[in-house]
């Protein structure tokens, strides 16, 4: 493999690396299309937060990001989807 892989698989794996952001993931897999708000109320943290992780997310390709008016929906990837099968593995 190239550098360039790697770097995008450390992008990803960053993204993730984190319990709550695999939270924010397994949240909107089982209800996609949550505003920032949504996703805050649901786990009990701080909009800031949420925001934050979601951000992450997104960045790392894991969750994909849809304006609708002034809100902010977010869905899992396929890639978000992969990466929450193989944790669901090791668990």
């Amino acid at each position: 493999m190239a550098m360039k892989p790697y770097k995008v698989l450390e992008r990803m794996v960053r993204g993730f690396s984190n319990h709550r952001r695999i939270q924010i993931m397994a949240l909107l897999d089982k209800s996609p299309e949550l505003s920032v708000l949504e996703v805050a109320v649901r786990l009990r943290i701080n909009v800031k937060t949420a925001s934050a992780h979601l951000n992450r997310l997104a960045v790392a390709g894991l969750v994909i990001k849809r304006h609708e008016g002034t809100a902010v929906r977010h869905k899992v990837t396929d890639r978000g989807q992969n990466v929450l099968k193989f944790l669901r593995t090791l668990e």
